[in-house]
């Protein structure tokens, strides 16, 4: 997913430690509030209710509205690009493109919400968390140029990231194209629209 920040305190840091339950639960449900009302829709008193807190209970988790999406955000851009890299390793650049569609398309089916997010409301985001945001996911996307410009070697680069950026606009339309089908259904039209582009750019850079 890549594409694009202000309320309360700096920085969102996850603590440290193994993941907090209850910060979990609350990010669940603040990336359906945002994705359904919009991030200037929701209050810290919105937040609260849907997991069962007082607002001022919330603050003992987060500083703030704007901590909570800059933690989502960052949280999904690291995901995306440690399985992103694990999966581009593959020796065989075929193998690694399929393991990578595989893995976004089933991440855009499973977290429509996030997307929706993502898209709308990065430049809510404080200014040095979404510049670490954006860091991430140019990562994420040179992972994916590396592949295909082992499975397609005479892509010059700017097509190869042209190619996986107009891929990523498919894969994470689930929030308005996954109505009509069940899910394995749709993320196998997804994969297969999806690798039948990529591979077409290859060939026509060939």
């Amino acid at each position: 997913m890549t594409s694009r920040p202000a309320g309360a305190a700096a920085g969102p840091a996850a603590p440290a430690g193994p993941p907090n339950p209850r910060r979990a639960e609350i990010l669940g449900a603040a990336a359906e509030l945002f994705a359904r009302r919009g991030y200037h829709g929701v209050s810290i008193g919105d937040l609260g209710r849907a997991v069962g807190l007082t607002g001022p209970a919330l603050y003992r988790h987060f500083s703030g509205k704007e901590a909570v999406l800059a933690e989502m955000l960052l949280d999904i851009s690291e995901r995306l690009l440690a399985e992103g890299v694990r999966r581009a390793a593959d020796p065989d650049p075929g193998r690694a493109l399929d393991a990578l569609l595989r893995w976004h398309i089933a991440f855009a089916l499973d977290n429509p919400a996030l997307i929706t997010v993502h898209e709308r409301e990065l430049d809510n985001v404080p200014e040095p968390q979404r510049h670490r945001i954006r860091r991430l996911q140019r990562a994420y996307v040179e992972e994916w140029v590396a592949v295909l410009r082992r499975l397609h070697p005479g892509l010059r680069d700017g097509r190869t990231r042209a190619a996986v950026h107009a891929c990523f606009g498919l894969l994470n339309s689930t929030p308005r194209s996954a109505a009509g089908l069940d899910r394995d259904a749709m993320g196998e039209l997804l994969r297969t629209m999806a690798r039948a582009a990529l591979d077409a750019a290859g060939r026509e850079a060939g």
